[in-house]
């Protein structure tokens, strides 16, 4: 049986200083997650391991993020991460430096009956 996405939670993140991808990423995986409880997995004691969780991560520089630390961030489910081409850099041509804005989509699927 497909499973159906329940909770779409989107989330934003920045590195100001050293052009960290995956501090963007991992700041705007928290900010999606701290608009959301998933109370109904305790309520309907949902089986943990059957969920799945879906996160895409949208940077300049999707390469540069490590998917592994942003999926391990994750407090549960089948986790699986991406990252593609999106969000912003700000470049400060005074410090020769950028800023990372990260964008992320945070999606969580179960199987409804």
């Amino acid at each position: 049986m497909p499973k159906t996405r329940v909770i779409l939670e989107l989330g934003s993140g920045n590195d100001l200083h050293g052009s960290d991808y995956t501090k963007a990423a991992l700041r705007a995986v928290q900010d999606a997650l701290h608009h959301s409880s998933l109370s109904f997995v305790r309520s309907l004691k949902i089986d943990r391991s059957k969920i799945d969780v879906e996160v895409t991560i949208g940077v300049q520089r999707p390469e540069r993020v490590d998917i592994e630390k942003v999926r391990t961030s994750l407090p549960l489910g089948n986790v699986t991460v991406r990252a593609v081409k999106g969000g912003l850099d700000v470049p400060d041509p005074e410090s020769n430096d950028h800023a990372v804005i990260a964008s992320a989509a945070i999606a969580v699927r179960i199987e409804v009956a």
